[in-house]
């Protein structure tokens, strides 16, 4: 399974390609995207998170979302099975 290409960010909209929903916050991986609620898990990424990502080999970069984008669209391309959560208002 491939990562989904994110096709277009604007404030408060993302769409993915491969998906009908337009959504303000998103997850996307491997094969799939869907609705983030951030108010579950809140904004920041904990360190802990990012240690136990690391511990286990996975790359971990947190990055404003324009910038994060832009990242996570040139690994899809490059091939890269990747995910990431994305928050189209900060």
């Amino acid at each position: 399974m491939t990562s989904p290409e994110i096709a277009s960010l604007s404030w408060g909209q993302m769409k993915v390609k491969g998906s009908n929903t337009t959504y303000k916050d998103c997850k996307v991986w491997p094969g799939g995207s869907r609705t983030w609620d951030w108010r579950e898990t809140g904004t920041e990424v904990p360190s802990s998170t990012v240690e136990y990502l690391k511990k286990h080999g996975i790359d971990v970069r947190v990055l404003q979302t324009e910038q994060a984008v832009k990242e996570y669209n040139a690994l899809v391309a490059q091939g890269v099975r990747v995910g990431g959560v994305f928050h189209s208002t900060c």
